[in-house]
């Protein structure tokens, strides 16, 4: 199960401060809590959809994709091994900005 942070098509999302490593987040601030990253699970590209697109032709969708990065993370000073979580976290070029758009369960 996972819970949804924003509709993924109206690319919303708790904004979340990253630091970012070569392959992706290193680590990441939800509020007051630093969660220190343990594995890159998956990453991929994702586009808004057709019909959500702006006007200016069927490019104007294309120009500014987001990446969406799965991840193991646990807080910071607590076992891996009993508290990480699956995070989906998601950099979105166009606005300059990470949000964490889903948190698995």
């Amino acid at each position: 199960m996972s819970r949804v942070l924003g509709d993924v098509g109206e690319r919303a999302g708790e904004e979340v401060q990253v630091e970012r490593g070569p392959l992706g987040p290193a680590q990441f601030w939800r509020g007051q809590w630093r969660y220190v990253v343990g594995e890159l699970l998956d990453s991929w590209v994702e586009t808004s959809p057709w019909w959500q697109q702006p006007a200016g032709g069927a490019s104007a969708g294309l120009v500014a994709p987001r990446e969406v990065f799965r991840v193991e993370a646990v807080r910071a000073g607590r076992s891996r091994m009993s508290f990480a979580g699956i995070y989906d976290l998601c950099w979105d070029a166009a606005d300059n900005r990470w949000s964490l758009v889903r948190v698995h369960d």
